[in-house]
């Protein structure tokens, strides 16, 4: 398969990535294309739709053997269920799905066709591998099962940002940070008060786990 394009943001390393695209849709991303496709053509009528499905590659996760089982972490990360029954970057081909909302489309940038989006679920830099519109009629089926993930759905944290921390900050920059980190970006089945590090944006994020949810420590640039 060839990659089409790139994705460009501020995860820098695969720690905080959302679990899943357009839970954080204050993140925003830009889709770089190969030189091959720099094609204003190409993306003639894309300017109407509101949603694409991007195809992406996992390409930190290609493994050489084959495992049948994965376990979620939002199922504690103990409890094993088969490969084909979860999203897990672990398969026999690391090929990853997303529903990003399409913000802007440029024609003429020194980059040729550049599309922003909200809501990747990409550390910047993934491959990717096509672009295709959305379509509610026949991608959107209010009644189907979502099996075990509904139990997860709504998991979200409290974030504690402190006025002397946030000082000095974009307000949009707070907001991006406090939704990401209200995803709970360590596996749910660590339970500690160490202090993580969640690179974002050039920043160096700095928090911890307390009863009210998560407090940010500290922010500074990289």
């Amino acid at each position: 398969m060839k990659i089409i394009a790139h994705i460009h943001n501020g995860f820098e390393t695969k720690f905080g990535v959302p679990r899943q695209g357009g839970i954080v849709n204050e993140v925003k991303s830009k889709i770089v294309f190969e030189k091959e496709y720099r094609v204003p053509e190409a993306f003639r009528g894309l300017e109407s739709f509101s949603h694409i499905w991007v195809l992406w590659k996992f390409d930190e996760a290609e493994r050489d053997e084959f495992s049948p089982t994965v376990r979620p972490p939002r199922l504690g990360g103990n409890k094993r269920v088969g490969v084909f029954a979860t999203r897990s970057p672990f398969r026999p081909n690391p090929i990853g799905l997303s529903v990003l909302k399409i913000e802007k489309l440029e024609l003429d940038t020194p980059d040729g066709p550049v599309l922003t989006v909200l809501g990747a679920d990409m550390k910047n830099g993934t491959p990717i591998y096509d672009i295709k519109p959305y379509l509610p009629e026949f991608d959107s089926i209010p009644e189907a099962s979502e099996g075990f993930a509904e139990k997860t759905r709504n998991h979200k944290i409290d974030v504690i940002f402190p006025d002397e921390i946030a000082t000095g900050l974009l307000e949009k920059d707070v907001e991006t940070i406090k939704a990401i980190l209200s995803h709970d970006p360590k596996p749910s089945y660590i339970h500690n008060e160490r202090v993580y590090g969640m690179a974002f944006d050039g920043k160096e994020i700095k928090f911890t786990y307390t009863d009210d949810g998560i407090t940010v420590l500290e922010v500074t640039s990289r």
